[in-house]
This record gives structure tokens, C-alpha cells and sequence, in this order.
């Protein structure tokens, strides 16, 4: 620490540092697939007159998700903020119906919250209260990057009006990628029911061929399935995704089995990874025990915030596994991440939705820097930014309808 740091610790450690409030802030996300979904944070105040940020965006559950971490600034008032793990046990140990995605979200924002209130009383970025760096800057992938490069789906219903990726748009759109400094990306070539026809198989085929030649060798191409098809189905996926030299194939089919999905890794010649809706250590350590899944990819406000997804990285680490955090999130979401993954040995890369970063450094108090590939977090205590509420009330939450507004329909 520097002279200043023990100075103000040393300070501190004589009495508790007290919680005084926590609230709940939402804002509509710009539109992707549907309508849009919202982003909600988490701020948590202190009588040491700082306040700490997170985030547990839940894609449609707002509510719940809302009433959980109320719920829990109940117990939070008046405890010490720099207890962090112990707070964490407590809000996953000593409540009843432990787990899941909207206590683990709650946890999440809350420790993520508890991690920036930490640093900022220590004045020092969240990465080094971490341990220190493993590297300055963030090898980063681009999603979201197709929004509009959709054509009609001549194989459906014409009454459907469904649309499928048009292999001329997205090799342009990755093309732009390559040539604005990106040197990695994602996307989702299948689409339908979970048994693929042939029709859809070739045409899937097709746009990773048409990216893959647009881009030439040397950019990293994940292929992002979300579960649309099925064991027999992948597979035959699978087989047509080697002559293209992917990244990684992604839930390549439903994430709940971990037996199947060990099964199918085992079964092909592309590196399968999974873990999005994985909630924490437990859910992930059977997964790894199989030594078959090539990268993991926890969700940061999911999964159990800053804490745990540490501990799930180490517990990767020892299975020779990568981590590449899952983020289809808010800003805060995506500075934890990065954090994150200057932090750990075996981060891989980081997903950015390039659809959301206009909105990100509109309402962060200093931006995002992504540029040639790579992204870094700036400089000062904590984060390095804060959510600006007056940038956010532009964007005030969205409204939708459970099911009916899940853009995956088809399965």
C-alpha cells in the first residue's frame, strides 16, 4: 500500500464502516432481437459518505430481480461494507431456496457494489485490491455487431414473416469489424426449431463461410448456437464448422446436462464452451470434472459477482480451462468484467456488445476505452466510473411481457 493507503486504513480499522442504504436503478438497453430489455443497477451508500455501483441486469426478470436486492438491504444496513465475503455467505447460506438466477443476480449486484465501495476507500482500482495485474489491457470480441443484416427466410412460412442472417450482409458487417481494428467476433448462424433441416444447416454453413472468407484467417470467429438445436443436430453442425477454424462453438445445445453436454464435447473436433447460466462454484465444478469444455463463460452479474467468478476461475484453472466472461449486460457489467480479466491468469477474451457501447460511455462517468482489438479500464479508485443518473434518465425502462417478449421463440 502507499503511504497514504495505511495512513487511512489503519484509520478505519477501528470502527465499522457502516451500510446505510441500498437502491435499485433501471434503464431501458438499446433494442436487440426485440424491443430492447432493461439494465439494472445497484448503488450502495455508507456513513464513510462513499457509494459503491453494481449491476444484476436479468433479461425480462426486473421485478423479482428488484425485490431480491431490496430484500436483502434489509440485512445490509448497518453492516460493516468491508466484510465482503462474509456477506456474500450470508446472502447465499443463511436464506432459504438458496441459488438460482434471481438470488445469484442479487448477490452479484450487491457484491459487485461491495468490491467498488472497497476499493474506493483503499483509493485504488478494483484490479489491484484483486491481486494486482496480469495484464493492462483486455483482448476483447465483438457481438451485436449484426443488427439490421437479416433477410426472409425463403425455407418458412411466408405468413411467419421470419427473417434468417443473410450471408452477403454479416461478411460485410464482420469485414467493417476487421477493418475498424477488431480482431475477434461472434454470431449466431442457426436459428428454428431444435431438430435442424437441412435447408437451415446449409444455410448456417454458409454465413460462416462468408465471414470466414470476408475476414481471412487470422480473426477469431465464435460460433454462438444458444441452445437452438439439438445433440444430433450439433453434431452435424459441428462437423461442418471444421473446415472453417473457429474459436469456440457455444452451447452448442441446452446447458442443464451437464452429462450431455460432456457427451457432445467428447463427440466432436470443435472447442465447446458453456457456462452463461451456470450461477455459481457448484453448478460449474461437475462441468469442469469432466475435463471436456474448452472455455467456460460465467456471467459477472449472474454467477455471483466479483467474488465468485474469481473463485470459478481458479477452480478452471486447475482444469487447464480459459474463462471469457459472458456479457450481454450494462455498462457497469462490462467494467467488472474487464477488471476481472486483468486479474486472472486464464481470462481468454471478452465480450462487447458493439450495439450497446454508444449507450455505455453516454451514461458512464468516464468511457470505456476499446480500440485495436483490446479494451482498458481508466484509471482511479474502484470501477474507474460511475453511472451518470442524469445521462440515464434518457433512457427510462422499457416495458414487456415474460414469454411473449423472449426473442428465441422457436424453440
Amino acid at each position: 500500500m502507499r503511504a497514504c493507503e495505511c495512513i487511512k486504513y489503519e484509520q478505519h480499522k477501528a470502527r465499522v464502516l457502516k451500510i446505510t442504504d441500498v437502491r435499485v436503478f433501471r434503464m431501458g438497453s438499446p433494442a436487440h432481437k426485440t424491443e430492447g430489455t432493461n439494465w439494472l443497477f445497484v448503488r450502495i451508500d455508507t456513513d464513510f459518505g462513499i457509494s459503491g455501483w453494481g449491476e444484476g441486469s436479468l433479461q425480462y426478470k426486473d421485478a423479482a430481480l428488484e425485490a431480491e436486492i431490496l430484500d436483502f438491504g434489509n440485512f445490509l444496513e448497518g453492516k460493516d461494507l468491508r466484510r465482503i465475503d462474509w456477506i456474500w455467505t450470508s446472502l447465499y447460506r443463511r436464506v432459504t431456496w438458496a441459488g438460482g438466477p434471481v438470488s445469484m443476480s442479487a448477490i452479484s449486484a450487491i457484491d459487485l457494489a461491495l468490491w467498488d465501495l472497497k476499493a474506493k476507500m483503499l483509493e485504488i482500482p478494483v484490479w489491484e485490491l484483486a491481486g494486482g495485474m496480469h495484464r493492462e489491457r483486455v483482448r476483447v470480441y465483438a457481438n451485436g455487431w449484426f443488427e439490421g443484416r437479416f433477410e426472409p427466410n425463403p425455407d418458412a412460412d411466408p405468413e411467419s414473416k421470419e427473417m434468417r442472417p443473410s450471408a452477403k450482409l454479416y461478411a460485410e458487417g464482420a469485414l467493417e469489424l476487421k477493418n475498424a481494428g477488431w480482431t475477434a467476433l461472434k454470431f449466431y448462424p442457426y436459428g428454428g426449431p431444435q431438430i435442424i433441416t437441412p435447408q437451415r444447416l446449409r444455410h448456417g454453413t454458409d454465413v460462416v463461410r462468408a465471414v470466414r472468407e470476408a475476414v481471412g484467417p487470422d480473426m477469431e470467429i465464435g460460433i454462438d448456437v444458444r441452445a437452438r438445436i439439438d445433440p444430433w443436430s450439433a453434431g452435424r453442425a459441428a462437423r461442418e464448422l471444421e473446415q472453417f477454424n473457429i474459436a469456440w462453438m457455444e452451447e452448442p445445445i441446452l446447458y442443464d446436462n451437464v452429462e450431455a453436454m460432456a457427451e457432445f464435447a467428447k463427440s466432436v473436433r470443435v472447442p465447446v464452451s458453456t457456462g452463461e447460466q451456470l450461477y455459481n462454484r457448484w453448478e460449474f465444478r461437475p462441468l469442469l470434472a469432466t475435463n471436456t469444455v474448452r472455455l467456460i463463460q460465467p456471467d459477472i452479474c449472474h454467477c455471483g459477482g466479483f467474488s465468485e467468478i474469481r473463485k470459478i476461475a481458479s477452480m478452471a484453472e486447475t482444469h487447464y480451462v480459459s474463462v471469457a466472461p459472458h456479457n450481454s449486460n450494462g455498462p457497469l457489467s462490462t467494467f467488472a468484467s474487464l477488471h476481472f480479466d486483468m486479474s486472472v491468469p486464464n481470462a481468454f477474451m471478452q465480450e462487447i456488445f458493439v450495439s450497446f457501447v454508444d449507450r455505455y460511455q453516454d451514461v458512464l462517468t468516464r468511457p470505456i476505452d476499446i480500440s485495436d482489438g483490446y479494451a482498458t479500464v481508466p484509471a482511479g479508485p474502484g470501477w474507474g466510473a460511475e453511472i451518470d443518473l442524469d445521462a440515464m434518465a434518457k433512457y427510462p425502462p422499457v416495458p414487456f411481457k415474460q414469454v411473449d417478449s423472449e426473442p428465441y421463440l422457436l424453440f
